[in-house]
């Protein structure tokens, strides 16, 4: 799959669920879960112990059926790595330009993250796919993100940080491209009780939302 057809999926499917998990099988039961909701793109962090191992797993047991990649991806090495074990993309929670050109010079899309409009028009600049609004809800949320689009109506925005099916239509409203999505869908205290359900009923709950939201603009 081409840089430009992995940016169409995660642009059709509108939510990128960030899974943040204190174990790989924890990490790969959150990503069958989310799944079985409808959403088939992950975001595996590397703070997930063996991340590239979990990266690998998924994209072999997956195929097709699943967009795997790789996220809190730092600098130029991690990229290679996380790319080697299978990651169709990349995303940062900050800006670093030779995480952004090691990723393109593979083939993979990016999202890295930015906040101020400064940081945002640099990682448009550098040739990122998505720009990553992180830590979004901190910094007013929907509102936020409709400032920043007014002088930037063509940055692809992906704000992360406080999105949930309760936030995310105003978000959509506010011209995100995409919605990054973390403990707010892969509860991981759920998972470790074994309620693997709750990950994919809040899974539903946000493709709902975001179909309901992009239905109404």
């Amino acid at each position: 799959m081409s840089r430009a057809d992995v940016c169409r999926r995660i642009e059709a499917v509108g939510i990128v669920p960030v899974v943040r998990a204190p174990s790989p099988e924890l990490a790969m039961r959150a990503a069958e879960a989310v799944l079985a909701g409808g959403i088939s793109i992950f975001e595996i962090t590397m703070t997930v112990p063996n991340a590239t191992a979990a990266i690998r797993s998924l994209v072999d047991r997956l195929g097709d059926r699943a967009i795997v990649g790789a996220g809190t991806v730092l600098d130029a090495a991690a990229a290679h790595a996380c790319i080697e074990a299978g990651a169709a993309f990349i995303v940062s929670p900050g800006l670093d330009l030779p995480t952004i050109a090691a990723a393109h010079e593979r083939g993979v899309p990016i999202m890295p993250g930015a906040l101020t409009p400064t940081e945002v028009i640099t990682a448009w600049k550098a040739g990122a796919d998505m720009v990553k609004i992180f830590p979004a809800s901190a910094v007013g949320g929907p509102k936020y993100l409709k400032a920043l689009r007014g002088p930037l109506p063509d940055v692809k925005l992906l704000p992360t940080g406080g999105v949930n099916a309760q936030t995310a239509g105003e978000y959509i409203a506010a011209g995100a491209a995409a919605l990054g999505v973390g403990s707010e869908l892969v509860d991981t205290a759920a998972l470790a009780r074994g309620d693997d359900a709750v990950v994919t009923a809040r899974a539903r709950e946000l493709c709902d939302a975001v179909a309901a939201a992009r239905a109404r603009h």
